[in-house]
């Protein structure tokens, strides 16, 4: 069967009422996290792992998805209304969105977000359903080898992707391979690095780790900060559509935001605040109205929030095809795979294909629902900022706590949750991505077994690693990863720079 046919059966399965109902409230919760500033998708994902361990897998995974479409939404409303953007992404929208709100077309602003942010979501899911199959048999003749040049070049886009250091990100992804080494060897049987401790046996709960890095961690973060800050909310005023002249010079920027975004997040150096750069540069340099931008154009938020949902997408394609995580969310996302025993990859769609393309035709469906709930319930999700910040974190503490004693009621994996928690806080004072510590974990065990595999084949000859083209390619692509966000973040970020250089002249 094609594509088509199998995006038309997804599509069946993602209209089951059990499912729409998973759809609406990711969506939901994933607009609620995004308006709030400083809680992003990943964290609320991370956060949903335990509580969902017995749950339908096709629904846990179908809400997640629509968290992390929701969380792309809704964190344009915090940068256009508070100048404070909800997820890194969003940093550019905040650059024109919020001058735009100051001057009274807040409105107009959060439009072309929402309609922009539809646009380029269904281009891109689109674009996912009908790359994923191509992708899928390329990577079916995949061996030990090429396995493990595949998770190099993971652990290498995460670490070079996340964070503003390559070498604090190495150093956090090696601190995950580390932890991934403890407990019962696969092939030997032998127990490492359990210090006598039968509960370290079976390894790190990739879970509780999740949990700990991302909820507990922020937490104890935000509340070791000790600057204060009173934000101040725009209001909208005026009608939130937009006018005909507003029409005409968004539709074009919604569309190369989306051909930007969509590969960028595909890359193994991907990433969405990378697209965003780019779309708002391209912007600058193609708009008719220079003298605009600075002082809120509304291709400045067009653009870039095309380019950041379309990113959405695009991160799901390494994910569901190869199972290669490039974004912190995407990880998360890997690990609740994992806890109901599937692995992202070419064999999920041939074993599991109901699941895939249910998830895959839930995305076109989320992204309507988002449509809706973003433009009419402004209001509503401009109200959740008024939630004190120590009430907020206080409950995601407990919810922490409660959701991973619910999974596991062992009070070591309590003081486990505890442990990683103060790492989570410590590796953020510091400057130290969380993402690739996650990612080492969960892949750290599939890389080293690909590894010696292909030893064992090749009778410990490590030149037969470079002997097949595909894992030559994989390597050299790692390579590339580790360079190109450099590259990139430089060219982008020096635009973004001078404009607000300029901006304080």
């Amino acid at each position: 069967m094609d594509a088509y046919t199998f995006l038309l059966q997804g599509l069946a399965t993602a209209s089951e009422p059990a499912m729409l109902l998973y759809a609406l409230i990711g969506v939901t919760l994933g607009t609620a996290v995004g308006v709030l500033p400083g809680i992003g998708p990943a964290l609320t994902v991370a956060l949903l792992l335990p509580v969902t361990y017995r749950l339908d897998p096709a629904g846990s995974l179908i809400m997640f998805a629509g968290i992390y479409y929701g969380g792309m939404y809704g964190g344009s409303t915090t940068s256009i209304l508070l100048n404070t953007p909800g997820e890194s992404a969003s940093i550019i929208t905040a650059l024109e969105g919020n001058k735009m709100a100051r001057k009274g077309r807040g409105g107009p602003a959060l439009a072309t977000a929402a309609i922009g942010s539809f646009i380029a979501g269904l281009i891109a899911t689109l674009l996912l359903a009908f790359l994923a199959p191509s992708i899928v048999k390329i990577a079916l003749v995949f061996g030990p080898r090429e396995y493990f040049a595949l998770m190099v070049l993971a652990f290498v886009t995460v670490s070079a992707a996340f964070g503003d250091s390559a070498l604090r990100g190495l150093t956090s992804l090696f601190l995950g391979l580390a932890l991934a080494c403890i407990g019962i060897d696969q092939l030997t049987g032998q127990a490492r690095l359990s210090f006598g401790v039968p509960d370290l046996l079976d390894g790190i709960e990739v879970t509780t780790m999740a949990v700990a890095m991302f909820a507990v961690g922020e937490a104890l973060f935000i509340a070791g900060q000790r600057v204060r800050q009173d934000d101040e909310v725009t209001a909208v005023k005026g009608s939130v559509w937009m006018s005909l002249q507003d029409w005409r010079r968004s539709w074009k920027p919604w569309l190369r935001g989306t051909a930007i975004g969509f590969p960028i997040g595909a890359m193994p150096a991907g990433g969405a605040e990378i697209g965003t750069f780019l779309s708002y540069a391209a912007e600058k340099k193609l708009t008719k109205h220079p003298e605009e931008f600075g002082n809120g154009a509304i291709e400045g938020v067009a653009g870039p929030e095309a380019a950041n949902n379309a990113s959405a997408a695009g991160t799901l394609v390494p994910l569901l095809t190869l199972g290669l995580p490039t974004s912190a969310t995407a990880a998360i996302m890997l690990a609740g795979f994992q806890q109901f025993g599937l692995q992202p990859g070419p064999l999920l769609f041939a074993t599991n294909p109901t699941l895939v393309w249910g998830l895959i035709a839930s995305l076109l469906i989320a992204n309507a629902m988002l449509l809706v709930l973003n433009l009419p319930l402004i209001g509503l999700w401009v109200k959740l900022l008024t939630i004190p910040r120590h009430w907020l974190y206080a409950g995601i503490l407990l919810f922490a706590t409660l959701g991973t004693i619910g999974a596991n009621p062992s009070s070591f994996e309590l003081g486990m949750l505890l442990a990683f928690g103060v790492l989570g806080y410590v590796m953020r004072l510091f400057g130290y991505p969380i993402a690739p510590i996650v990612v080492g974990l969960i892949l750290g065990p599939m890389a080293e077994q690909q590894l010696r595999r292909a030893l064992s084949i090749s009778q410990g000859d490590w030149t037969t690693l470079l002997q097949s083209p595909i894992a030559a390619v994989l390597l050299g692509l790692a390579a590339l990863a580790f360079i190109v966000p450099l590259i990139l973040r430089a060219r982008g970020k020096g635009e973004v720079l001078s404009q607000m250089a300029a901006d304080e002249d």
